[in-house]
């Protein structure tokens, strides 16, 4: 149904920036002093695990995503744990990326079946039918 491009994940991995950043929000005297949202940063021009037609789809599929410079930026401080947050920003981004790199086969046309094309000719003539005995008599 899909045509998928194979991602070579780790390498893809290894080009990404991370940087810890205070999270927003109340959360006691403890989230004052530690750094657990994550930011994530994907330089998208300049990366060397992507071919050409790859960096085409996902400037397509992401533009809304990307900024200026074609650089994702994705965060998360959905938990406590800055390592988790890691771990999900990264499977986040790892989805984002696979979803903007499959390519939609084309839908090819077919042709109704013969039992279809007669249950519509038979409603249609059913219908005529029903409209024609409204009509007055003609005696």
């Amino acid at each position: 149904m899909f045509k998928i491009f194979l991602l070579d994940k780790q390498s893809i991995i290894q080009e990404l920036q991370f940087k810890a950043v205070r999270s927003s929000g109340s959360g006691g005297q403890h989230a004052n002093k530690v750094s657990t949202k994550v930011e994530l940063v994907f330089d998208v021009a300049n990366s060397k695990a992507l071919t050409f037609s790859e960096k085409q789809r996902i400037y397509l599929r992401l533009k809304n995503r990307l900024t200026k410079a074609n650089i994702l930026v994705l965060q998360c401080d959905e938990s406590r744990s800055q390592h988790k947050n890691k771990d999900l920003v990264i499977k986040r981004f790892l989805d984002t990326i696979e979803k903007a790199l499959k390519v939609k086969k084309k839908r090819k046309r077919s042709q109704p079946t013969k039992s279809a094309i007669e249950k519509r000719l038979k409603s249609k003539k059913k219908t005529a039918e029903k409209k024609a005995n409204r009509s007055k008599p003609n005696h």
